[in-house]
C-alpha cells in the first residue's frame, strides 16, 4: 500500500515521473504543475464550500418552495371558494343579515 501511495504521489507531483516529463523546458513543466495545483486547490475549495452550505441551501430552497405552494393554494382557494375567506370578525356590513 505504501508503494502505491508513493507511486501515485510521484506520478502526480514529480515532473520527472509524470507525463510532464515530455515537456522539454523545465520552467514550463513547473509552470504547468503550478497551474494544475492552483486549479485543484480552487476545485476542492468550491466543493468543500458547497458541502458546508448545503444544509442552509436545502432549508432555504424548502422555504421558497413552501411559500410558492402556499401562494398557489391560497390563489386557487380564492378563485374556487371565495366564501372560505369570509370575515367572521363579528362586524356586519350594511344590509347583511344572519
Amino acid at each position: 500500500m505504501q508503494k502505491l501511495v508513493v507511486l501515485a504521489w510521484n506520478y502526480v507531483f514529480n515532473h520527472e515521473v509524470s507525463p510532464l516529463r515530455y515537456i522539454p523546458d523545465i520552467s514550463v513543466r513547473h509552470m504547468i504543475l503550478q497551474i494544475l495545483g492552483w486549479m485543484w486547490a480552487v476545485a476542492f475549495s468550491v466543493a468543500i464550500g458547497s458541502y458546508t452550505f448545503l444544509a442552509a441551501s436545502l432549508i432555504g430552497h424548502a422555504a421558497l418552495i413552501a411559500a410558492a405552494t402556499i401562494t398557489v393554494v391560497t390563489y386557487t382557494a380564492a378563485a374556487n371558494k371565495p366564501a372560505m375567506f369570509k370575515s367572521y370578525s363579528g362586524r356586519r356590513r350594511d344590509g347583511e343579515h344572519e
